[in-house]
């Protein structure tokens, strides 16, 4: 069973986004190892960029697929998912507009 990691406490937010970016890379790395092994359930994605936050709860047997069609195609999973939002988006989108045609 995965340990319980410790919760870090910070002063401010500023002091908690620097502390997100010096670790950006490690976390990544062991979120990737830890995926591999299968201890990973439902995941929260976070969306940022116009201040705008969307989560979303997959399932074990999503993220495995997504998983393994982001690396068929040599991507980042997180790269990925964004990927096929934005197509499925666009598409539903096109479709909207062709049906109020």
């Amino acid at each position: 069973m995965p340990r319980k990691p410790k919760r870090k406490r910070f002063a401010n937010e500023a002091e908690e986004a620097a502390w997100w970016e010096a670790n950006k890379s490690r976390l990544a790395d062991e979120f990737e190892k830890i995926a591999a092994g299968g201890s990973v359930g439902p995941a929260t994605f976070v969306i940022t960029g116009d201040s705008t936050v969307a989560k979303m709860r997959l399932g074990k047997r999503d993220v495995a697929l997504a998983r393994t069609q982001a690396k068929e195609r040599g991507m980042r999973f997180h790269d990925y998912l964004k990927l096929i939002l934005h197509e499925a988006l666009r598409k539903t989108e096109n479709g909207a507009e062709s049906a109020a045609s």
